[in-house]
């Protein structure tokens, strides 16, 4: 009997003994996870089609007559916008219709990737 209760006081010391270091190495990571930075998964950009009503090369931008831009919250309208590669300038042309990514860069409603509908 003497050996089941020291048997049964050692389990529990181990067993507590475990779920202390389990709780520190969990807080630890969590510690850790607080104090580093978040790093909060981006949603990519979905295509929206679009007309091309203006390409101005001089100024890396482009007129663009497109659809609602969900990842902007931004309806149907004809606006100008940046361009992130002044080479997607010479891909297209006035009346061309596209596919197109953009995003809101530094205050700026930017054009992250462009392709023309075959």
């Amino acid at each position: 009997m003497k050996n089941i209760a020291s048997l049964t006081i050692l389990s529990m010391l181990l067993i507590s003994h475990h779920a202390v270091a389990q709780n520190t190495t969990l807080s630890t990571e969590a510690s850790a996870a607080a104090h580093s930075p978040a790093t909060v998964p981006v949603p990519k950009a979905e295509m929206t089609e679009a007309e091309v009503r203006k390409v101005d090369v001089a100024a890396s931008k482009i007129t663009l007559r497109h659809g609602e831009i969900k990842n902007l919250g931004m309806p149907p309208m004809t606006m100008v916008f940046q361009v992130k590669d002044p080479a997607f300038l010479s891909q297209v042309k006035a009346g061309d219709r596209v596919n197109f990514t953009a995003d809101k860069i530094k205050g700026a409603y930017t054009v992250l990737s462009i392709e023309v509908i075959q």
